[in-house]
């Protein structure tokens, strides 16, 4: 069985860099992705990154592309979301989940096992 767990959420100013993980323990299966999304205070979830597990291939959504970087180690059993010149809209909660997903679509429904989130305040 598949469990995540996110760490490293924080508060930050503006302008300033976070990095998030997520530890994977349990086997994920040919063409599974990891993605990473985001709830801000009040809003939907939303997809902002994702990485398949077999080559290693990211997807961003066009509100993080250029500043946050999904990236992972050598056993692949963490997954890192690099956030850099954060804005005072990413606060909110960051989630990791996995699914079957060979096209890193960002949609919620195709990932089928979630973190339990972890907390980022980006605060003047």
């Amino acid at each position: 069985q598949v469990q995540l767990v996110e760490s490293g959420g924080g508060s930050v100013h503006p302008g300033g860099s976070l990095r998030l993980s997520c530890s994977v323990s349990g086997k994920l299966g040919e063409h599974y992705a990891i993605g990473w999304f985001h709830q801000a205070p009040g809003e939907e979830r939303e997809g902002i990154a994702s990485m398949s597990h077999s080559d290693g291939t990211t997807y961003y959504s066009e509100a993080v592309e250029g500043r946050f970087f999904i990236a992972r180690d050598a056993a692949k059993s963490r997954v890192f979301l690099l956030m850099d010149d954060l804005r005072l809209e990413d606060t909110g909660l960051y989630y990791c989940a996995t699914g079957y997903n060979p096209a890193l679509r960002l949609w919620e429904q195709v990932y089928d096992t979630w973190g339990q989130g972890t907390q980022v305040t980006v605060t003047s």
